[in-house]
């Protein structure tokens, strides 16, 4: 399945040597010997009243400890998010999850003041201890939970062509990815195609060529990734519109024609995002 191609890439034989740059994103992010601190902090919570239902959402921000972020990395969940994550862990992770609290359900009295704020505090405390638990903390399960549902909608908005939202969801899932130091999977090249082509379709060409600059450093040492065709053409092509240097991009290119990889018949990145099923 197409699906397969976005495991980490360090997974994988052959897998990406991070270039400095990204060495030092994370150094920055993870710490040099424990990764870095993660604080989850509930922000706000509002009852949401649907048709037939009423439930409670909660805002949460991810903090690294000690460190100021300009732009917040927040999700927004309800109860049953939360219920679902738990029952998934402690389907893969018995023991580990053998100590970690949960708040139970409640048949009433869900919606006052008093519970909700016992919950958020709750919920800081679960999610704190599913990150420092090593073996939770790198699982799909645990990752996904953060920054898969704003993949899928800024993938849809995308499809739509609503690049300005598309746009602010991309840019959420790049920051949650990089708070949870998971930097050079393949999750977050999609990220980084999705901020490329919403950029470029925002006329925004500088901070779309900065997109593809980020991804081949980090597809660098990958003779091949399905993403690698499409940002080489994208990032020569941007690069001659702002006028920076392609060479580089144009001698890859080069090297991927000689290798027998039909370059005309590559989608584009725009057409990757969209083809990219997300389960």
């Amino acid at each position: 399945s197409p699906g397969a191609e976005w495991g980490p890439a360090a997974e994988r034989p052959g897998g990406s040597l991070l270039t400095r740059q990204l060495q030092e994103l994370w150094r920055r992010s993870r710490g040099s010997l424990a990764p870095q601190r993660l604080l989850f902090e509930v922000t706000s919570a509002s009852v949401v009243s649907e048709r037939s239902s009423k439930y409670v959402l909660y805002t949460i921000y991810l903090i690294r400890s000690g460190q100021f972020d300009k732009a917040p990395a927040a999700i927004a969940r309800r109860y049953s998010d939360f219920e679902q994550l738990n029952r998934r862990l402690r389907c893969r992770f018995g023991c580990d999850m053998a100590s970690v609290a949960f708040p139970r359900k409640r048949l009433r009295r869900n919606f006052t003041a008093e519970t909700i704020a016992k919950r958020s505090r709750a919920f800081e405390q679960f999610l704190s201890h599913l990150h420092s638990i090593d073996e939770i903390r790198r699982s799909p399960e645990f990752l996904e939970f953060f920054f898969l549902p704003d993949l899928r909608a800024a993938q849809r908005l995308t499809c739509t062509g609503m690049y300005r939202e598309a746009l602010a969801t991309w840019a959420n899932a790049y920051r949650l990815q990089d708070r949870l130091g998971v930097c050079s999977s393949g999750r977050f090249l999609l990220t980084l195609a999705g901020l490329a082509v919403c950029h470029q379709e925002l006329d925004q060409l500088s901070e779309a060529h900065s997109c593809c600059e980020q991804a081949l450093q980090l597809l660098e040492a990958q003779g091949s990734h399905p993403l690698l065709g499409p940002f080489l053409q994208a990032h020569v092509h941007l690069a001659w519109k702002v006028g920076k240097d392609k060479r580089h991009s144009e001698a890859r290119l080069q090297d991927l024609r000689e290798a027998g990889l039909p370059l005309q018949q590559q989608p584009s990145l725009k057409e990757c995002l969209i083809k990219e099923p997300l389960e």
